[in-house]
């Protein structure tokens, strides 16, 4: 198990090494500034779009409401990443990583629009086996490039290894709740095991009807936990504030059972952990708004911009905050979920720790269900709009559990570093399709700003924008 991990961490160094980290926020920086910064500085129009919609009809074609396309995604993004991600980057990374997830998320508000447009432009609506539209980046391969044979190669890889990122979300569970209520591991398994293939078992309505009121309930709770660390505070954060922008850009000392960490590290560990939790970049905003009822896809891409700041610059920063004031990174030796409970234990004692842990169960137990969908949309490409693909649900339904219910109790070590080592195959992909497509991406974005909106504005009804490739393939094979 030693040498197996010490593989990962090799292959995880080179793959989140100087190179990816450049290519991320370079991509997310020209993307920014081709944008005009309109998904960072235009905030009352993203918010009057996006969360001052909620409970609005939507307009356009999709399968369900902008909101619960959003809420599905979220689960992905607002999960133990950022809770236990968090933590393994301030333990491996310094205080110092937490800029660095900054940094990335603010670019990646673009990142993630892109990856959100690309979704809505490359769907196909599935009529026969399940009335849903669906696209992923398998998809994406086949309807933007023609590329069918390494599409299904893709499609089989997604769906065989998406599950095992999910180990990370049950030892995340596990060693929480051991730790803050005795719970055997082998009991939270079980419960997360039973509840998650329960909600599955429903498809995307009642996945995105389950999301919708879970996350936003479980998401303000926590803010509420950590703003109260915050408060009881106060005094310390100008302090800690000052360490955590001198660590981004100084080497951190070794203090207490912190090993210490270089710049290098904060910058790796802060993009790569930041990038887990937002999803920004690694293509999962194609396949949750996808589905989305929206009437241009440029409208639906701004909530990319509301996922990654709820995500990155409130959620990971509560956490990150919390675990730096009380000092629970240097007076811990635990890593992972543990640590963050750790701290909250020591900031509001026993009881803190309890609530930690129930929120790592929630985080986690929404996550694995986001991702089940995510993973799901692989095996929707490879059996095609087919009474197999309905038939084979259940079974991999099955299967997407298993991981998560046998390997739980691996090292956590491994687990992230095996996580970050699929995430940043995602991410390649997903930087191609964008820099590929980009022509098409900012046609669609022009057509958005310069054309669509204004004549909404001037009180004309212009013809929704919406595109569905299996019918446009079933156009163009009647016309040959």
């Amino acid at each position: 198990m030693q040498k197996l991990t010490d593989i990962m961490y090799w292959i995880d160094d080179f793959m989140w090494g100087t190179w990816m980290t450049v290519l991320i926020l370079a991509v997310g920086i020209v993307l920014s500034v081709r944008f005009a910064f309109r998904y960072q500085r235009k905030i009352g129009f993203n918010f009057r779009n996006t969360y001052g919609k909620i409970g609005a009809k939507d307009e356009g074609e999709g399968t369900i409401s902008g909101f619960r396309a959003a809420c599905t995604a979220l689960a992905n993004t607002v999960g133990t990443g950022n809770i236990s991600g968090v933590a393994t980057a301030i333990v491996s990374g310094g205080p110092g990583a937490l800029v660095w997830m900054w940094v990335s998320a603010f670019f990646g508000m673009s990142t993630k629009a892109c990856e959100i447009i690309i979704g809505q432009r490359y769907r196909e609506h599935y009529k026969k086996s399940m009335n849903e539209y669906v696209c992923d980046r398998s998809f994406v391969l086949k309807n933007a490039f023609g590329w069918k044979r390494g599409a299904v190669v893709l499609a089989v890889f997604c769906f065989l290894f998406g599950p095992w990122t999910c180990c990370v979300q049950t030892e995340a569970v596990t060693s929480s709740m051991n730790q803050a209520f005795g719970i055997p591991s082998l009991y939270s398994v079980i419960i997360i095991g039973l509840t998650c293939l329960v909600t599955i078992w429903g498809g995307l309505k009642r996945i995105s009807d389950v999301m919708s009121r879970a996350v936003p309930i479980m998401a303000v709770l926590y803010i509420l936990m950590g703003l109260g660390v915050l408060i009881l505070n106060w005094q310390q954060i100008p302090a800690v504030i000052a360490l955590i922008f001198k660590s981004a850009f100084s080497p951190t000392a070794a203090v207490g059972g912190f090993a210490g960490a270089t710049v290098r590290d904060a910058i790796q560990y802060g993009v790569a952990r930041g990038i887990y939790s937002n999803d920004a970049g690694t293509g999962y905003g194609m396949i949750a708004h996808a589905s989305a009822r929206t009437d241009h896809p440029v409208r639906q891409s701004l909530w990319g911009w509301g996922e990654v700041f709820i995500d990155t610059f409130i959620i990971c920063s509560i956490t990150a905050f919390t675990i730096i004031i009380t000092g629970s990174y240097m007076s811990s030796d635990a890593t992972s979920g543990a640590l963050t409970t750790y701290a909250f234990t020591e900031a509001y004692g026993a009881i803190g720790g309890k609530l930690t842990a129930i929120a790592i169960a929630v985080f986690a137990w929404t996550t694995i269900i986001g991702m089940y969908y995510t993973c799901e949309k692989s095996v929707n490409y490879a059996f095609g709009d087919t009474e197999a693909n309905r038939k084979m649900m259940p079974l991999y339904m099955l299967y997407y559990m298993l991981p998560c219910v046998i390997f739980y109790n691996i090292e956590a070590d491994l687990l992230w570093a095996f996580t970050d080592v699929l995430s940043a195959f995602y991410v390649l992909i997903t930087v191609f399709i964008i820099v590929a497509k980009h022509k098409e991406i900012f046609r669609l974005f022009d057509d958005f700003w310069q054309r669509y909106l204004p004549a909404l504005e001037r009180g004309e009804h212009p013809p929704f924008v919406s595109y569905d490739c299996a019918e446009e393939e079933t156009a163009q094979a009647s016309q040959e």
